[in-house]
């Protein structure tokens, strides 16, 4: 088998096709999620610890170069210049996020299996007995109904 044939059986199962379409609705999901994040959430966690701003949370590492004309407060700044700083503000975002996305994935996961949870069946009839049975009680019945 060609390698182009191999490829074309590969790229057209099931199972790939679902999985590519996961990937951009969860990509896009991501977006929806990050914002609710940074727009939403955030914010009021802030308003809740005092105007706490932590995008802007980092621990400067790296010397401030002398050609350094930002603000030496602002994270984005210091990167930007290449200062070593680790942005432990952004960390906590980011694990946010994560958290988030997680459980409304968990919400998602279990809501489908429980779509997929087939009813509970009543209790089955017992089956029909067989051939043989049904022969022998014929039998029976027409010897009672010659002795009568």
């Amino acid at each position: 088998m060609s390698m182009i044939k191999e490829f074309k059986e590969f790229a057209l199962k099931g199972n790939v096709m679902d999985l590519a379409v996961g990937v951009i609705i969860g990509g896009a999901f991501s977006t929806i999620v990050n914002s609710v994040v940074k727009d939403l959430i955030m914010p009021i966690v802030g308003l809740a610890t005092g105007g706490l701003d932590f995008s802007n949370m980092f621990i400067r590492l790296g010397h401030i170069p002398a050609t350094y004309k930002g603000n030496p407060e602002s994270y984005k700044d210091l990167q930007t210049a290449g200062v070593a700083v680790i942005g432990y503000g952004s960390f906590i975002t980011v694990l946010i996020n994560f958290i988030i996305l997680a459980f409304i994935i968990f919400l998602m996961v279990k809501f489908i299996n429980n779509l997929r949870k087939e009813p509970e069946a009543a209790p089955a009839a017992a089956p029909p007995p067989p051939e043989d049975v049904l022969l022998l009680r014929e039998i029976r019945d027409t010897l009672k109904e010659q002795q009568r």
